[in-house]
């Protein structure tokens, strides 16, 4: 039996703010990837300046670049990530939120996509050290981690919301979702294998993709469920 789809009007407050949010999010994130392109000297200065300083902390603390290390390759990898989402994938497709599930996917997949188009795209090297506490693959902009650590951070406030969790565990959620965002921006920079700036367009970048994300899913089930009732609801 088909489960009806979780709704929200594509003219509510919350979804207005979700349009508001991903136009801003993009719009700083664009006026980042060309200063970032053009290596405005400024923001270069200011990305150095930022990173030499937690490098030169990271070598003088192996107990801590282990930790970072474990964090960043375990916990907040984009694997680890990506698996999350495909169990919250699974388990809405077996609840019989199909078209839910599809969306879901398809925002994950889509912001790898243009994460990857972008590193490709931009070719930015990573920090290079004479004594590295770490290493890591592929161009620099944006930060892989960062990014795919905000969408499915995001995607999974969204589906809260969607489906109407009580305060505790909305606000719960907020916090583990803070923590791992930010926890995972500074892993990033810290263990020498980011500048900020690749932090900070991994956090525009992820925001935008789930601010539009939400709004397209808005407008698309307002259309298909206008007049259904009984249905999960976002505030």
């Amino acid at each position: 039996m088909h489960t009806p789809l979780p709704h929200h009007s594509d003219h509510s407050p919350a979804t207005a703010t979700a349009f508001r949010t991903g136009v801003v999010s993009a719009s700083l994130s664009a006026v980042l990837l060309i200063l970032v392109a053009v290596r405005w000297s400024p923001l270069m200065s200011l990305d150095r300046t930022v990173t030499e300083a937690l490098h030169r902390r990271a070598v003088t603390e192996p107990g801590l670049v282990h930790a970072n290390r474990v964090m960043t390759d375990w916990v907040w990898d984009p694997w680890t990530m990506r698996a999350l989402v495909a169990v919250v994938v699974i388990a809405l497709w077996w609840r019989g939120f199909r078209l839910l599930a599809g969306w879901v996917a398809a925002t994950s997949l889509f912001s790898t996509l243009v994460q990857q188009g972008l590193k490709s795209a931009m070719g930015r090297e990573r920090p290079e050290w004479p004594d590295p506490v770490d290493s890591a693959n592929y161009a620099a902009f944006p930060s892989g981690h960062v990014m795919t650590a905000v969408v499915s951070c995001g995607l999974f406030l969204w589906l809260l919301r969607l489906f109407g969790a009580g305060p505790r565990l909305w606000w719960g959620a907020c916090a583990v979702a803070g923590v791992s965002v930010a926890g995972v921006g500074f892993t990033r920079i810290y263990l020498g294998v980011h500048w900020l700036t690749d932090v900070l367009g991994g956090v525009l970048l992820g925001v935008a993709a789930v601010a539009f994300s939400v709004v397209g899913y808005a407008a698309w089930a307002a259309r298909r469920t206008s007049g259904a009732v009984g249905l999960p609801r976002s505030g």
